[in-house]
C-alpha cells in the first residue's frame, strides 16, 4: 500500500512540476537529436576512401575502409604547421580580448548615472555583432580597396604611395583581431552588463558610506560577484579554441592567396579541402579538430575546478 501511494505521489509531483518543462524543452532536445547527434554518423567518412556514386548511405557502406590515411594528410601537409599556428594563435589572442575589454567597457558603462546613455552605447556597441561577415567583408573593402579605398585615398594626402592591403601579410593580424573584437565586443559586454545589473545594489550603498571610490568598488564588488560569468565565457571560448569565424578569415581577406600564411585556418583548410581534396580529408580535419576542442574544455573546467572548485562548471 505504501508502494503504490509512494508511486502516486511521484506521477503526481511529475505532472505537475515537470511536463510544462518537458515540452518546452521538447524542441531543442529534437532539433539537437536531428541535426548534432545524428550528423555524428558521417564521422565515418573520415576513415574511408569516400567516393561518390549514387546515395549518401550507399556511398558510406560501399567505400573502402583506409584508416587513419586521411588524418595522415593533415599532419604531413607542409601547411599544416601554418594552419594549427594560426588557429591557436589567433583564438589565444580573442579569448583575451574577448574577456578583458567586454568587462572593462561593461565596468565603465555600468558606472554611468544615466541610464539613457548606458542604453544608447550599448545599442551602437552591439549592433556590428548583428552584421553578415559578407557585409562587413564589403566594407573592409570600402576602405583597403587599392583604386579606390578610403586607407589609400587617405595616404594620398600626404603624398604616400598607395598600399596593396589584399597583397601584404603583416597588416592582416591586426586587421583579422581588430575585426573580431569590434563585431563580437557587444555581445560579451551584454551578458557581463547582465552579470552586474543582478548583483545587489546594498553592496555599492555600503561601501559608498565606508568611502569607497568607483574603483575600488569596481575591484572589490564588482569583478569578484562577475567571477563566476567570466570563468563560464572562459571555458566556453577555450572550448572552441581549435575553431575560428569562418566568415573572419575567408570572406574579410577574399581569399587572397597572398595572405595564405596569416589568414589560413582549420575551418578555411577544411572549406579548401571540400573544393579540391576528397570529402573524406576534410571529415578528418573536422573531426580532429572537434576531439581536440572536446579534450580543451575538459582540461580548462579541470583547471578552473582545482583552483576554485564553485567556479568549475561540472
Amino acid at each position: 500500500m505504501d508502494r503504490k501511494s509512494g508511486r502516486k505521489r511521484l506521477r503526481t509531483r511529475w505532472r505537475a512540476q515537470d511536463t510544462e518543462l518537458t515540452l518546452l524543452a521538447l524542441p531543442t532536445t529534437v532539433w539537437y537529436i536531428l541535426f548534432c547527434f545524428l550528423p555524428m554518423f558521417g564521422l565515418i567518412i573520415a576513415f574511408k576512401d569516400f567516393k561518390i556514386r549514387g546515395g549518401f548511405l550507399s556511398n558510406v557502406i560501399h567505400s573502402d575502409w583506409i584508416g587513419f590515411k586521411n588524418f595522415e594528410f593533415l599532419f604531413k601537409s607542409n601547411d599544416a604547421w601554418v594552419v594549427i599556428r594560426n588557429t591557436l594563435g589567433y583564438n589565444l589572442i580573442f579569448i583575451v580580448l574577448s574577456i578583458v575589454v567586454p568587462v572593462t567597457l561593461a565596468l565603465m558603462i555600468g558606472q554611468l548615472h544615466s541610464g539613457k546613455a548606458g542604453k544608447i552605447y550599448q545599442t551602437l556597441m552591439f549592433l556590428p555583432y548583428f552584421l553578415s561577415w559578407v557585409v562587413v567583408s564589403a566594407i573592409v573593402w570600402a576602405f583597403l580597396s587599392f583604386d579606390k579605398g578610403i586607407a589609400n585615398q587617405f595616404l594620398s594626402v600626404f603624398g604616400t604611395d598607395p598600399v596593396n592591403w589584399y597583397m601584404e601579410p603583416k597588416y592582416w593580424p591586426y586587421f583579422l583581431v581588430f575585426m573580431n573584437v569590434w563585431k563580437g565586443l557587444g555581445y560579451g559586454m551584454v551578458v557581463y552588463l547582465a552579470a552586474i545589473s543582478g548583483i545587489d545594489s546594498t553592496y555599492y550603498e555600503a561601501a559608498v558610506i565606508d568611502g569607497a571610490s568607483k574603483w575600488q568598488q569596481a575591484r572589490f564588488i564588482t569583478l569578484p560577484l562577475m567571477k563566476l560569468v567570466i570563468v563560464m565565457m572562459f571555458i566556453l571560448a577555450v572550448g572552441r579554441i581549435f575553431y575560428t569565424d569562418f566568415g573572419l578569415f575567408f570572406q574579410v581577406p577574399r581569399d587572397s592567396n597572398s595572405l595564405f600564411t596569416v589568414a589560413t585556418t582549420v575551418d578555411v583548410l577544411v572549406y579548401k579541402q571540400l573544393k579540391s581534396a576528397t570529402l573524406g580529408m576534410a571529415s578528418a580535419s573536422a573531426f580532429v579538430q572537434s576531439v581536440m576542442g572536446c579534450v580543451t574544455i575538459l582540461i580548462a573546467n579541470w583547471v578552473v575546478r582545482r583552483v576554485d572548485r564553485e567556479s568549475a562548471m561540472m
